[in-house]
């Protein structure tokens, strides 16, 4: 009876993978067939026209300046919390609530973020529709990723690690940068890279902090239109879906290259340690 409902199990686990994994070859599937045919040298490295179409190339730019400036904010702060939480901070009362906080945080819709983003940074502090108040509304949203993914990754590193550094006389720093943080960093960069996914597949946040403007970004007070922007703007106003899936295509390689670049960095910091 005991064999029969772990075969149930089994069963029931392997379907649930095949359909996740049929789910996901159809979507990729789909925007491959639709969005492949678009997609040529000019299209990538093109500047965009309003009338004649063109390329996206501005988009990209701006995408990757608004990975690049959210990840710049967003990584010490969120690494920095969470070594303070789970290393330095009294298990205690205050903690479980920010844990809590940082938990709720992240389940609040990204449309709040950017309504937020727009009377704080936009307005507020008179920032105007910019990449830069994009990229700290971004910052925000993917903190709670960082910290918890962070706190998670110092946890599996084994205590004895610790006992035998502070036995040989090391310092609780010392412990920290050489022996815990290196250890815990294939699971520090698997975060970044979720983080790298969420601000890439942000689009209402950007629409009400960076703009919509279609151009070359000349810095970080420019206004801006992301990759994922783009997309929902052709497809609202011309109903462009080969567009909208071609610049999918996009994004999936781009989100690709940028994970691998995560993973070789990670291998190299291993190696150095």
């Amino acid at each position: 009876m005991r064999k029969l409902k772990d075969n149930i199990l089994k069963s029931i686990l392997w379907l649930s993978a095949a359909i996740t994994i049929a789910i996901l070859l159809i979507i990729i599937g789909y925007i491959f067939k639709e969005g492949m045919g678009l997609i040529n040298f000019n299209f990538i490295f093109g500047d965009y026209s309003p009338t004649e179409g063109g390329g996206i190339f501005p988009m990209i730019v701006t995408t990757l300046l608004t990975v690049l400036v959210s990840l710049v904010i967003s990584i010490p702060i969120g690494i920095g919390g969470a070594i303070y939480l789970q290393e330095y901070a009294k298990q205690g009362a205050i903690v479980k609530v920010i844990r809590f906080a940082t938990e709720s945080l992240a389940g609040i819709p990204s449309i709040i973020y950017g309504l937020f983003g727009t009377v704080f940074f936009v307005t507020a502090l008179k920032l105007q529709f910019s990449i830069l108040a994009g990229s700290l509304t971004l910052a925000i949203i993917v903190l709670p990723v960082i910290i918890r993914t962070t706190e998670e990754a110092l946890k599996t590193v084994p205590i004895s690690y610790r006992e035998g550094a502070i036995g040989l006389g090391s310092t609780k720093f010392e412990v920290l940068y050489k022996i815990i943080v290196p250890s815990a960093m294939p699971g520090i960069i698997s975060g970044v890279i979720l983080s790298i996914g969420r601000i890439i597949g942000e689009s209402a946040a950007m629409l009400l902090t960076a703009g919509t403007v279609a151009s070359m970004p000349k810095g970080l007070m420019s206004s801006g239109r992301t990759l994922t922007v783009h997309a929902y703007l052709v497809t609202k106003e011309a109903g462009d879906i080969r567009l909208a899936c071609a610049i999918g295509i996009i994004l999936i390689f781009v989100i690709l290259i940028l994970s691998i670049a995560a993973k070789l960095i990670t291998r190299k910091i291993n190696k150095a340690n």
